[in-house]
């Protein structure tokens, strides 16, 4: 099944892009080894896209395989596995988290690194938002360690003039006009009304 609930296509050969099955009957041992009751092991294999780096396994077949076990009992094989993939987003997330600075706690004070960690969060926030919100195309994807380049780490000045405020910024820097919509989108956005 793909993301929305339908069958996935076939490839040019008419053999399905990706395959599920449950392996949990097969592995006698998952108790003895300490899996909790009722855990059940499910593998979905792939044709890799081409360009994709492929290991020595996968390369005897020329599919790709993804393991993951789960304790829900009851559903069908490929909505199990959709699922499954819908969460590798979570999994994106707390990855683009990570480059807020989640991972690098500064001292070995507890009150400094809770502040820390309620910045990175906040910073994390502000740029799921900003790129919902304010971006679009390539930049509403890109990952906060080269958005920060692209987009934070701009050279500007701010100009007053006119009873206005102005940002300048060099027209021959690639991401102006990306920036200057972003801008644009936030002052159209209404304040909530107060009650």
């Amino acid at each position: 099944m793909d993301a929305d609930g339908e069958p996935r296509k076939v490839d040019q050969t008419g053999l399905p892009v990706a395959s599920v099955a449950e392996l949990t009957g097969l592995l006698d041992e998952l108790a003895e080894a300490g899996w909790p009751e009722g855990m059940r092991v499910i593998v979905r294999r792939e044709r890799p896209h081409p360009g994709a780096t492929i290991s020595l396994w996968e390369a005897a077949d020329g599919w790709r395989y993804q393991t993951f076990a789960t304790d829900t009992e009851t559903g069908q094989l490929a909505h199990l596995e959709a699922r499954h993939r819908a969460h590798a987003r979570v999994e994106d997330r707390i990855r683009t988290i990570k480059q807020t600075g989640l991972g690098r706690f500064p001292s070995r004070e507890i009150a400094i690194n809770y502040l820390w960690l309620q910045l990175a969060l906040t910073a994390a926030d502000l740029i799921a938002w900003t790129q919902t919100i304010l971006l679009d195309g390539n930049l509403a994807k890109t990952e906060p360690k080269l958005l920060r380049y692209q987009l934070l780490h701009t050279a500007a000045r701010i100009v007053h003039g006119q009873r206005k405020t102005f940002i300048k910024i060099t027209t021959s820097w690639r991401w102006a006009t990306q920036l200057a919509a972003a801008f644009r989108r936030l002052t159209e956005i209404q304040p909530p009304l107060l009650s």
